[in-house]
């Protein structure tokens, strides 16, 4: 065999050495990636917060919103669990003030709210509803007068 032959390109397309193909993305550019369970949800909850920042600046501009996947382990909730049943679907922390000054929180409970709801609109209007009522708490009125 010359040399000439052995410099002649492969018509067969390369292989990586571990012979799995080609390398490239995984989802075509025009198709969106796919999104966890957790991040639509969290998705979910910053609709429902910012749309009610909107109209309540000022009364929830030091409220922070968290998002856990699942309640702790408590024998008896307090008073600022928000409940179906027996199962916690949020809380609020009302905020210490004082020396750790610790700013008012209003915790949802991904996996309870995930398993209530029918399909993703179910879910949204159920974050919005859990939302609404702890923030109304928090601000002592009527859950109806903020929606």
């Amino acid at each position: 065999m010359s040399t000439a032959d052995r410099r002649r390109p492969d018509p067969r397309p390369h292989r990586d050495r571990h012979g799995r193909g080609l390398r490239g993305r995984l989802v075509p550019a025009s198709v969106p990636l796919s999104r966890t369970k957790a991040e639509i949800f969290d998705d979910l909850v910053l609709d429902a917060v910012e749309a009610l920042e909107r109209r309540y600046a000022k009364e929830l501009a030091g409220v922070e919103f968290a998002v856990e996947d699942v309640p702790p382990d408590l024998n008896v909730y307090d008073s600022d669990v928000l409940e179906d049943g027996e199962v916690p679907l949020a809380r609020l922390l009302p905020g210490r003030p004082g020396r750790s000054q610790m700013p008012p929180r209003i915790v949802l409970y991904r996996r309870p709210l995930e398993f209530r709801a029918m399909d993703r609109e179910d879910l949204a209007d159920l974050v919005h509803d859990v939302i609404i009522e702890q923030v109304a708490n928090l601000l002592g009125v009527d859950p109806d007068e903020l929606d």
